[in-house]
């Protein structure tokens, strides 16, 4: 009768062949995001350098009357619409899986969770800036402005006062006025000086 624990059993490969994976399944999402990404900003860029490359591929056989311009309604969503999809490819290449995070993505991911607040604010912040000097389409420009303009500042405003971890662990106080834009050194010193005095008189209690 042979002794069961003496039985040696093969070795797993279980993890190997799961970082292998892993790998390969990086590999098929990173070329997925590249072509995406530079499908989309190759149509970002016609749409948004030369609008008129879309009287082109939408001409047919049946047209009688063939324009050299667009619309003013046509220029302005040819424009917007291509911010839009530049701002998704920057999203598709910022994050593309890999084995090695690199400072801005590693910093980035673990400080604001979405992936699309970084190019979406500053897309916004853009489309409300053009659409406020756009006064040919009536009251769409209006339109499009504010709700850019809230995108854009609410994403802006997150970016800076959005994240917790910008808060001092010993003396509490808050870095986003410390660091850019504000470069408030006073209040995070005046804070700090606080701090230590309530440290120095709970020494001598």
């Amino acid at each position: 009768m042979h002794n069961i624990s003496s039985v040696e059993h093969p070795p797993t490969t279980a993890g190997p062949m799961k970082e292998y994976e892993d790998d390969a399944t990086k590999d098929v999402v990173s070329v997925w995001s590249w072509v995406t990404a530079s499908l989309l900003l190759l149509l970002a860029f016609c749409l948004t350098l030369f609008p008129r490359l879309l009287l082109f591929i939408s001409e047919t056989a049946n047209s009688y009357e063939r324009r050299s311009t667009l619309t003013s309604l046509e220029s302005f969503l040819a424009l917007h619409f291509g911010i839009w999809l530049a701002a998704i490819s920057c999203t598709l290449i910022l994050n593309i899986p890999s084995s090695s995070t690199t400072p801005f993505t590693s910093k980035s991911k673990a400080l604001l969770d979405h992936p699309l607040l970084r190019p979406l604010t500053v897309a916004s912040i853009v489309s409300a800036f053009l659409s406020y000097n756009t006064d040919d389409v009536g009251p769409l420009a209006s339109v499009v402005c504010v709700g850019s303009t809230t995108i854009g500042l609410w994403g802006l405003w997150t970016i800076i006062f959005g994240n917790t971890s910008h808060f001092s662990k010993t003396t509490g106080a808050d870095k986003h006025t410390s660091s850019f834009i504000f470069r408030n050194k006073q209040a995070a010193s005046i804070q700090k000086k606080q701090w230590t005095k309530e440290q120095e008189r709970q020494k001598n209690i």
